[in-house]
């Protein structure tokens, strides 16, 4: 008996895609999608380590959007601290933390290190560890294609 096609064609993703991050109460981020990239990557500014009954966490704050006027504040427990290299070659420590990502219809855990991305065109980098965890595929040439809805979420009123 053949196996449904849906169970073997994963979801496929273009370059670029709005996803959330309910657990850091980021209901709407645009992400880069890279498959040279390991690791997942957030924008982060403000970072403040602390401990939480015992536990190591940040609190950071995001700009989930280029305009500088809109914030989130977060925090998360951290995993742990890694030497991380960027495509400019530099290496810089970074936090790492879980949080759950949704696109589209699914919603699993990655990991993300936070960072300054204020350079950056994108406030997140979904790497490729987040894709093969997801079941996604990726088209480098299409871009949005789990849609434009969650940008929604960030029009001016």
């Amino acid at each position: 008996m053949p196996a449904h096609p849906e169970v073997l064609t994963p979801a496929t993703l273009g370059w670029r895609e709005w996803v959330a991050l309910p657990g850091l109460n980021i209901p709407a981020i645009k992400a880069k999608v890279d498959t040279g990239a390991r690791t997942s990557a957030l924008h982060a500014f403000r970072m403040e380590g602390f401990d939480k009954m015992g536990e190591k966490f940040v609190r950071f704050w995001i700009h989930p959007l280029r305009r500088l006027d809109l914030q989130v504040e977060c925090e998360a427990p951290v995993v742990e601290r890694r030497l991380v290299r960027d495509s400019g070659g530099h290496t810089e420590e970074r936090p790492v933390i879980m949080t759950t990502v949704r696109a589209g219809r699914r919603a699993w855990e990655i990991e993300v290190t936070l960072t300054s991305r204020d350079d950056m065109l994108f406030r997140m980098l979904l790497g490729r560890a987040a894709l093969v965890d997801g079941g996604f595929a990726v088209d480098p040439g299409s871009s949005y294609l789990l849609g434009r809805r969650l940008a929604r979420v960030y029009r001016k009123r």
